[in-house]
């Protein structure tokens, strides 16, 4: 199973045009990530991430969905044993 998770690009260094790179927010954490794979990616874009590669452009509206369900699931009780 593969998980991406949404963030959005805050900043783009397209100094590399065969790799470039792009600061992306989760939350209250960025990290650096390829866009290699989204190259028309844009600042203020939400962009699906997976492994240190954004995958996908998604709308804020999907990333929301995304983020409510990650919510969820950090109030589900760990199963017992």
């Amino acid at each position: 199973m593969c998980l991406a998770i949404p963030g959005k690009l805050i900043e783009k260094n397209e100094d590399d045009p065969l790799m470039p790179i792009g600061r992306v927010a989760f939350g209250g954490i960025s990290k650096e990530v390829n866009l290699a794979y989204t190259p028309e990616a844009r600042t203020g874009d939400y962009l699906l991430v997976h492994v240190g590669f954004a995958i996908s452009i998604v709308d804020e509206e999907e990333a929301g969905r995304v983020f409510e369900l990650l919510e969820e699931l950090e109030e589900i009780p760990p199963p017992p044993g």
